[in-house]
C-alpha cells in the first residue's frame, strides 16, 4: 500500500504535500469566512470568490500544461509554490492589520487560480519523474488519500483557529506551510529523478496536445469519463446540504457529517487503490458506474443514517475513478506530451465544478433534492456509456478499434493452429470418396 515511500524523493514530496494541503484547506475555509464577514453574509460574494479561483484554470489550464513540458518541472514547482505562499502572506498581513477589503480577496483568489494553472499539471506530471512507471499508480493513490485526509483535517482546524486567533493568522500559517514543499523540492536527489526531455518552444504545441489526445482512444476514454464524473462531483456536496436540510431536517451540523462521510469514503478508496499494482480500464468503468448507482440509492434513502452510509461507498467509487483515470493518462502519455495531456485532464476535471452545483440546485428547486440526486446519478451512468461510444467511434476512425469478442477468439485460434483459416468444416466430394463417404 505504501511502496512508493521507499523512494527518497517521493517521501520528501509526500511529507511536504501533507503539510501544504492541510494549510491550503485551512486557508480556503478562512477565506470563505472572511468574505462572508466583509460582505455581511453575502452568498453572491462568496460565489464570485470561488468562481474567480476556478476561472483561470478553465481559461488558461492548457497553457499551464504546455509550460510543464517546456521547463524543468522541479524548478517550475519551486517558483509556483513560492508565489502561492507570497499571496497567502500578503492576504494574511492585510487581514491582520485590518486593511483588507473584499476586492483584495477577489484579486488574490484570481491570482491564486492563475498560478494553479501551471502548478497543478506540473505537480501531477512530476510524480512519474520521482517514482517511475512501476510505482506511479501507487503514488497517485497515496496523493489522493493525503489530499482527502487534509480535506477533513484542514477545515476542522480552521474552524477552531478562527475562534481562537481569527482569519488573518491562518493565511500566514498557510504561507509558512509552503516552505515544507519548497524545502522538500530543494532537498531532492537530482540523480534519482527521471526527468522527461524538455520540449523546445514552437508554434502549434497547444493544438498538438489536443490532437494527440483526440487520436488516442486509450487516453480519451479516461478523460471523457472524468469529464462526465466531474460535472457531478461538486453536485454531491451540494446535494448533501440540500438533503440534510430540506429532506431530513437534520440541521446544519448534518452537512458536516455528510462531508465527512464522503471524505472517509474517498480516503478508503484511495488506500484500496494504492494496494493494486495496476489500475485497469475495467476498474475505471466500474467505479464510474458505481458512483452513479450509489447516488441513486442515496436519493432513495429512507432515513438520514442510511443516507450517510451510502455516501461512504459513493466517495470510494468517485476517488477510484479519479485515481485510475489519472494513472491511466500518465502511463499512456509519452514523456514530452505528459504536461499538455495533464493540462487537458485538469481542465475537464475543473470545468465540471461550475456546471454541477447550479444543475443540482435547479433540479432541487424544480422537483426536490431526492429527484435531483436520482437524476444526476442516472446521468452519471449514461455518461459512462457515452464515453465508451465516443471512444469506440474514435478508435474505428483511427483504425485501432479493438476486435469484438468473437473476432478476438477466432484470431487467437488461428494463431494457435499456425495461421490456418478457421471455418465450419464441409466435406468435399473427393475427400468424402477417399474416406469411404
Amino acid at each position: 500500500m505504501f511502496r512508493s515511500l521507499r523512494n527518497y524523493n517521493y517521501r520528501l514530496f509526500a511529507a511536504g504535500g501533507v503539510i501544504s494541503n492541510v494549510g491550503s484547506w485551512m486557508q480556503r475555509t478562512a477565506q470563505d469566512w472572511l468574505v462572508l464577514s466583509l460582505t455581511g453574509g453575502s452568498g453572491t460574494a462568496l460565489g464570485i470568490t470561488v468562481a474567480l479561483q476556478f476561472l483561470p484554470m478553465v481559461l488558461f489550464g492548457l497553457w499551464g500544461g504546455m509550460l510543464a513540458d517546456r521547463y524543468p518541472k522541479r524548478r517550475l514547482l519551486v517558483v509556483a509554490d513560492s508565489l502561492m505562499g507570497l499571496l497567502a502572506l500578503v492576504l494574511g498581513l492585510l487581514t491582520v492589520t485590518g486593511t483588507v477589503q473584499v476586492w483584495h480577496v477577489y484579486l488574490m483568489a484570481f491570482l491564486l487560480g492563475v498560478i494553479a494553472c501551471v502548478e497543478v499539471p506540473t505537480r501531477q506530471s512530476f510524480v512519474v519523474e520521482m517514482v517511475g512507471h512501476d510505482d506511479l499508480s501507487n503514488a497517485i493513490a497515496l496523493n489522493s488519500s493525503t489530499f482527502n485526509l487534509a480535506r477533513v483535517v484542514g477545515p476542522a482546524l480552521a474552524g477552531l483557529a478562527i475562534n481562537w486567533i481569527g482569519t488573518g493568522p491562518i493565511f500566514i500559517v498557510n504561507a509558512v506551510s509552503f516552505g515544507a514543499v519548497i524545502t522538500g523540492l530543494f532537498l531532492m536527489r537530482a540523480a534519482e529523478l527521471h526527468p522527461a526531455e524538455r520540449v523546445a518552444r514552437a508554434k502549434g504545441q497547444l493544438r498538438e496536445g489536443l490532437r494527440y489526445v483526440a487520436k488516442r482512444p486509450d487516453l480519451l476514454l479516461p478523460i471523457l469519463v472524468v469529464a462526465f464524473a466531474a460535472i457531478f462531483t461538486q453536485s454531491v456536496a451540494t446535494a448533501v446540504a440540500l438533503m440534510a436540510t430540506k429532506v431530513f431536517d437534520a440541521g446544519s451540523s448534518a452537512f458536516g457529517l455528510g462531508s465527512s462521510a464522503l471524505a472517509l469514503g474517498a480516503v478508503t478508496g484511495a488506500l484500496l487503490a494504492a494496494r493494486r499494482v495496476q489500475l485497469s480500464r475495467r476498474f475505471l468503468l466500474l467505479g464510474a458506474v458505481l458512483f452513479g448507482v450509489f447516488q441513486v440509492l442515496a436519493g432513495l434513502a429512507p432515513g438520514f443514517v442510511f443516507f450517510l452510509l451510502l455516501l461512504i461507498p459513493a466517495g470510494m467509487a468517485l476517488i477510484t475513478v479519479n485515481t485510475t483515470a489519472n494513472a491511466t493518462v500518465q502511463h499512456g502519455s509519452s514523456p514530452e506530451m505528459r504536461g499538455r495531456v495533464m493540462g487537458i485532464y485538469i481542465l475537464v476535471f475543473t470545468a465540471g465544478t461550475p456546471v454541477g452545483a447550479p444543475l443540482v440546485g435547479w433540479l432541487s428547486e424544480l422537483a426536490g433534492p431526492r429527484v435531483a440526486l436520482v437524476v444526476i446519478g442516472l446521468t452519471s451512468i449514461v455518461g459512462v456509456g457515452l464515453a465508451l461510444l465516443l471512444t469506440r467511434l474514435v478508435a474505428i476512425r483511427q483504425g485501432v478499434a479493438p476486435p469484438r469478442p468473437a473476432q478476438a477468439a477466432r484470431r487467437a485460434l488461428q494463431t494457435a493452429v499456425g495461421g490456418l483459416s478457421i471455418r465450419r468444416w464441409r466435406p468435399r466430394g473427393g475427400d468424402a470418396a477417399e474416406s469411404g463417404g
